[in-house]
């Protein structure tokens, strides 16, 4: 593929509808990448379509950074974190200023296939300015953004993330059918874990 598209995981919340940090808990047996971290499971399936993708982190998470370092994300640390999930995604996206185009994931989201994200991938490689997959008719993630999005993107700051542009552009928004429900399927707390 031509184009330089980057992956970008979005891994610097705080987890707090959780009790505790969900990003380190590791998924249950009888799921997908049973007894692997919910993060490292996101990752990996980033960087399987992905290969050059970057983790953005909170402050003072160095387990997790080097979880995703060894799952094979390269990792920058949002400092202003805290602000929300639009503060670290336009540290993400900042990161890799020179990308032809950004497909942005959640780090909550471990059920998200790799074939999902290379149909993302494509769409944006292939001209789309927004592209997102549909399970079922229901829009869900990851979200791929075009390289004319760049100062909007590292702009945003706050909790709203990318949610705000695809409001402001909605006739720019490409969906994708996909027969995979991981697209939808994020973890808030502990019973979103499979049993």
């Amino acid at each position: 593929m031509a184009a330089n598209i980057r992956g970008i995981l979005l891994a610097a919340g705080y987890s707090k509808r959780f009790g505790s940090n969900k990003l380190l808990q590791p998924l249950p047996a009888g799921s997908p990448h049973a007894g692997v971290p919910i993060a490292v499971a996101a990752a990996r399936n980033l960087v399987e379509a992905l290969p050059e993708s970057i983790a953005v982190l909170r402050p003072r998470a160095q387990k997790l950074g080097q979880m995703l370092r060894d799952a094979g994300c390269n990792t920058v640390v949002c400092k202003n974190a805290a602000e929300g999930m639009g503060t670290s995604l336009a540290a993400g996206i900042r990161a890799a200023p020179e990308a032809d185009g950004w497909v942005v994931a959640l780090a909550d989201m471990p059920f998200l296939r790799p074939e999902t994200i290379r149909v993302i991938v494509k769409a944006i490689a292939d001209g789309a300015a927004i592209a997102a997959p549909t399970y079922r008719g229901e829009r869900g993630h990851p979200v791929g953004f075009a390289r004319r999005f760049f100062e909007e993107l590292s702009a945003l700051h706050g909790d709203s993330g990318a949610r705000a542009l695809l409001d402001r552009h909605p006739d720019r928004v490409t969906t994708h059918e996909v027969d995979d429900p991981g697209v939808l399927r994020d973890i808030d707390k502990p019973s979103d874990l499979p049993r």
